[in-house]
């Protein structure tokens, strides 16, 4: 029996301009990070724009954003609550603090039901921060969401860099698009992947140096956009 909540999704999602679903190929990268001051640059630029949290295995954009007493409100569904001028959802609206020890289908089950839930406006880009990793939950996103984008952030380790690739040939089997690469916490002394990831025939977007600055930002979004880390991404806002 096909769940009617699938129909749903599309209608939901049917005034987005562009989805990109920033994924990583292991935690601590900071996936996270990105996604929220990613969301935030492209808002600056004038564009609307919606960050939908749904790392169900360690939520956190919401103390990014300085937004833990936030809440959506309902109407014929959950409508967004704006924080710092984005359309703002996160899986902790449904599941609060507690750890979510969901796996398999109930992962398949929360996802759609926050996609046929939330009442999107028309915006220029949603930007989805995603579970970590190459399992199922990614391939769920890519089933329930169409025209889905990625970008796809790493490091300079080495160890970073190999997950990067098994997580680039998987999308490439399954002819998801690919907008590029972001080389996160780049020390002075790190090499470049930049080589490697144009070897994948894959744009590298840039790097975004390692900076110390960022633990006292958090929870001021202002702020974080005025550190080299915002400064770098506001840049690489710039291509998208």
């Amino acid at each position: 029996m096909i769940d009617p909540r699938l129909s749903v999704i599309d209608e939901r999602l049917g005034k987005i301009e562009k989805i990109i679903a920033v994924a990583s190929g292991k935690g601590g990268v900071g996936k996270s990070l990105v996604s929220s001051v990613l969301a935030l640059s492209l808002s600056r630029m004038g564009k609307k724009v919606g960050l939908l949290d749904l790392d169900f295995t360690n939520p956190s954009t919401h103390i990014i954003l300085g937004a833990e007493s936030i809440y959506p409100l309902e109407d014929k569904g959950v409508v967004p609550p704006n924080v710092s001028g984005l359309e703002y959802i996160s899986i902790v609206f449904f599941t609060g603090d507690k750890p979510s020890p969901l796996r398999g289908p109930d992962v398949t089950n929360a996802f759609i039901e926050i996609l046929a839930l939330t009442r999107w406006s028309s915006l220029d880009y949603l930007i989805i921060d995603t579970p970590p990793g190459l399992g199922d939950a990614l391939l769920d996103l890519l089933k329930l969401i169409k025209k889905l984008n990625f970008i796809i952030v790493s490091t300079p380790s080495r160890l970073s860099l190999e997950t990067v690739k098994k997580l680039v040939s998987l999308l490439k089997d399954v002819n998801a698009p690919i907008l590029g690469v972001i080389e996160n916490m780049r020390g002075e002394l790190s090499s470049s992947i930049k080589d490697e990831i144009e070897d994948m025939a894959i744009r590298y977007l840039g790097s975004i140096p390692f900076d110390p600055g960022i633990e006292d930002a958090l929870g001021k979004p202002e702020k974080l956009l005025k550190t080299s880390f915002g400064r770098s991404l506001s840049s690489i806002a710039d291509l998208l």
